[in-house]
């Protein structure tokens, strides 16, 4: 009687086990290392049958009648109509929830990305394709000073500096990268830059004290971060950059950065400028002689924090002068005559960067 029992109670607990293992096993994500979305369109009165179905077929559940009876037993039927982006790594229980909770999922929405050290042209051209409004739309907006001037009085850290006749784009610069999404195509180039300004505000609001009391303007601030967003691949090198540019302006000389100049003339950096080009007078071109001593006109790309900080927080060095190599590597050198000898060094070793 007593070996009738254990056996009994062994094959309980086997049972019991097995069951465990099944209750784990059809709970547990589909697929761990699938992160992509998998949309789920559930209408509404569609029954939980038909909602387990759907979920197998999406392969995002093992057993639909397992679900029905998860489902029942949880007292979590009362799944809501929605649209839904789903993925095969997230557990039964978590899909569930997702349904049960509901959501505002919006199939139309846009996202729109601004990278870091882009300028304003390619921003547009990024609004142009991922909604209804032109590239000439997206421009215009930007240099409207009327609407600027709205801007200035609603965002602390937009002055009249932007409204100077010279400037390319008024707002560049002041747009931080980031991606956002908005409702539909139909928006327009305000919400977009309004939005994008509020992102902004965000940003800058950490150093708002340094940025407003430093010795410099905060349009300045933003300028010289532009310059070493292009100039400089990581912090130390875009601290040390900084360190170069203050001793530069110091000495009375010109910033001699080529990134500006190449904003100046508006043409990408994919090859090398004549001399002609180099020697252009611009409101941008830090080459040029009537810059000695000068910051360009305003920004020349979107730059990102560390950009921002490094002009805040810049190493104090000797160097004049610096140039970097075709993989990013920089050099410093003291005196003009150090730094032709580096170029040529960088030219004669195959790494000058054209």
């Amino acid at each position: 009687m007593r070996k009738a029992t254990l056996i009994i109670l062994v094959g309980l607990g086997v049972l019991l086990l097995c069951l465990f293992g099944f209750y784990m096993y059809e709970t547990m994500p589909v697929d761990r290392s699938s992160n992509a979305d998998v949309e789920v369109v559930i209408p509404q009165g569609m029954s939980t049958r038909n909602i387990a179905k759907l979920l197998k077929n999406k392969n995002l559940i093992r057993n639909d009648t397992f679900f029905m009876i998860y489902v029942k037993l949880n007292r979590k039927s009362s799944i809501k109509a929605s649209t839904y982006e789903l993925k095969k790594n997230m557990s039964m229980d978590k899909i569930v929830n997702i349904l049960n909770k509901g959501n505002t999922y919006n199939p139309d929405v846009v996202r729109i990305t601004f990278k870091e050290g882009e300028s304003i042209t390619k921003y547009a051209k990024e609004i142009a394709k991922k909604t209804d409004n032109s590239y000439d739309d997206v421009i215009k907006t930007i240099n409207d000073k009327e609407y600027l001037k709205t801007l200035i009085d609603k965002y602390w850290f937009l002055t009249d500096d932007i409204l100077n006749e010279n400037i390319y784009y008024s707002l560049e610069g002041y747009l931080y990268p980031e991606t956002i999404e908005f409702k539909n195509k139909e928006v327009s180039p305000k919400e977009i830059i309004e939005t994008y300004l509020k992102h902004t505000d965000k940003v800058l609001s950490k150093d708002k004290d340094k940025l407003t009391k430093g010795k410099y303007k905060i349009h300045e601030y933003l300028t010289l971060a532009s310059i070493l967003q292009l100039e400089g691949r990581n912090t130390k090198d875009r601290r040390m950059i900084m360190g170069v540019f203050e001793n530069r302006l110091a000495k009375g000389m010109n910033l001699g950065s080529d990134v500006t100049t190449y904003y100046g003339l508006k043409k990408e950096m994919d090859s090398d400028l004549s001399v002609e080009e180099f020697n252009k007078e611009t409101p941008y071109n830090t080459r040029t002689n009537n810059m000695v001593g000068k910051l360009p006109v305003g920004p020349i790309c979107n730059p990102e924090l560390d950009s921002i900080e490094a002009v805040l927080n810049p190493t104090k060095n000797d160097y004049l002068f610096f140039v970097a190599d075709k993989n990013g590597k920089v050099y410093y050198t003291k005196t003009n005559a150090e730094h032709t000898k580096k170029v040529q060094e960088l030219k004669d070793n195959n790494l000058w960067i054209w």
